[in-house]
């Protein structure tokens, strides 16, 4: 989940803005197939880390086509760029920047003098054991591994320093130099990561190209659940495939956006079920827009629309760009979109709304515009709501057939007048997120926020 976060809010979204205004964009995306976790885990499960690692790296691709996260222009994996990390670490030798200790290397804080301006961190603050490896070999307890020596039973390559494998920071330095350059735009990744990874990826790339700057560090918060950080230990882990076995991608892909990607996400049902019941009105909305729309040759629609139309769709497009810009506010472009939403459900439903000059012209404007803002932030679906309405119909253990059978027992008890039995089936959908809707020609459903989560967003609020 935390992961997943990372590569959706750390670097895809300006990939796909980026590109929305114009920036051709090469998005480098590296997978980390050889570190100690991952080779703890793989003598756990009695499994070849590499083999792991790329089951893994399938599996977190699987879902961020899930979550419509676009394709990296390049996904290195370390196994694959072992000569150009060795190049790396060489390089950094000849530079004055490394030691070897026993078949180790070490990269030397106290010879890069700019150590700690990411961070922010003296060299002085850094304690050995606090995210540092304790070593007595080490000339400084802040000095970090490039290259480690074979351990029994463990992954290795050759290297001048004998048998080992590379140390976890120098990898992803050696992979963006690779398909980058040592100088290039924008670097994300979580929070976690200022210290010591990125800090150490600018110490190491700077020891090779002096010249080498990143533009942009972009960092997202930590994920919370019910406000408790998201971990392992605690029992609250999950996976974004147990997320939407139950609600759709794109509802959890809205929930995501909802939160700045600089700030905590706090996962929630309440929360989720917030976005879902969101999402659905959204593509209900577009969907009903277009079915209006198709009902009129589009050949003979004018090319003016009304003032007011105007003024909305420009207010809209404006806080689009504005909030974007400004750090990928994406918290007001979604609230932005109540507006849009609003009027074309006015121009569908409201008597005032049908007789407005120039409706259909307004109607596609407005389709129009939410379609590209929309497409732009990851949330145009293949299809509007079926797959929420099927979504909803899991959450609540119910079959189509089983829903529209109590909608017949409801129908039914109100021909006979029995009010009561008719609010009783009423309220029990509800309880499980089930809305009826009453109109002239019958009576339809939809996904809702179930009762017990509507009371909790009220003492929420």
């Amino acid at each position: 989940m935390t992961s997943a976060i990372s590569a959706m809010l750390g670097s895809m979204l300006p990939s796909i803005y980026l590109r929305h205004l114009g920036y051709q964009v090469t998005y480098v995306r590296n997978f980390t197939d050889v570190d100690d976790k991952i080779i703890s885990r793989a003598k756990e499960l009695g499994e070849d880390p590499i083999s792991l690692s790329r089951r893994y790296c399938e599996e977190f691709n699987r879902d961020m086509v899930y979550l419509h996260c676009l394709p990296p222009s390049a996904e290195p994996r370390v196994s694959d760029h072992m000569p150009q990390i060795l190049d790396m670490i060489k390089q950094i030798i000849e530079n004055g920047y490394a030691y070897i200790v026993d078949g180790d290397v070490y990269f030397s804080v106290e010879k890069f003098p700019d150590y700690g301006r990411l961070s922010g961190r003296k060299l002085e603050d850094n304690r050995a054991g606090e995210r540092v490896a304790v070593d007595s070999r080490k000339k400084h307890p802040a000095d970090f591994a490039l290259w480690k020596t074979a351990k029994e039973g463990e992954p290795f390559w050759d290297s001048p320093w004998g048998p080992g494998r590379p140390g976890w920071h120098i990898e992803c330095s050696a992979m963006s130099a690779a398909y980058l350059g040592y100088s290039f735009d924008i670097h994300g990744g979580g929070m976690d990561l200022v210290f010591p990874h990125h800090e150490n990826e600018i110490a190491q790339s700077c020891a090779v190209c002096n010249h080498s700057n990143i533009s942009y560090w972009i960092h997202n918060g930590f994920v919370t659940v019910d406000s408790e950080k998201m971990s392992k230990s605690l029992g609250n882990f999950f996976t974004i495939r147990q997320v939407i076995d139950l609600y759709h991608p794109l509802a959890l892909r809205l929930f995501l956006l909802g939160t700045h990607y600089q700030s905590p996400i706090n996962y929630a049902d309440v929360l989720l079920e917030s976005a879902s019941d969101r999402i659905f009105y959204i593509y209900q909305t577009l969907h009903d827009c277009e079915s209006a729309l198709s009902q009129r040759d589009v050949v003979t629609l004018k090319d003016t629309i009304p003032p007011d139309t105007v003024n909305i769709i420009n207010n809209f497009y404006n806080v689009f760009v504005t909030s974007m810009s400004d750090d990928l506010h994406t918290p007001v472009v979604l609230a932005a979109l109540s507006d849009p939403l609003k009027t074309i459900n006015d121009l569908l439903h409201t008597r005032k709304g049908k007789k407005q000059e120039l409706r259909i012209e307004s109607l596609a404007a407005f389709g129009k515009i939410l379609g590209n803002v929309l497409s732009t932030l990851g949330l145009m679906p293949e299809s509007y709501s079926e797959q929420l309405r099927d979504k909803a119909l899991k959450r609540a253990k119910l079959t189509e057939d089983q829903v529209l059978q109590k909608i017949d027992e409801r129908t039914a008890a109100r021909k006979n007048k029995e009010y009561e039995r008719s609010d009783i089936i009423r309220k029990d959908l509800a309880a499980v997120g089930i809305a009826l809707m009453d109109s002239p020609d019958g009576t339809t459903w939809r996904p809702a926020v179930p009762l017990a989560i509507q009371e909790q967003q009220v003492s929420i609020t």
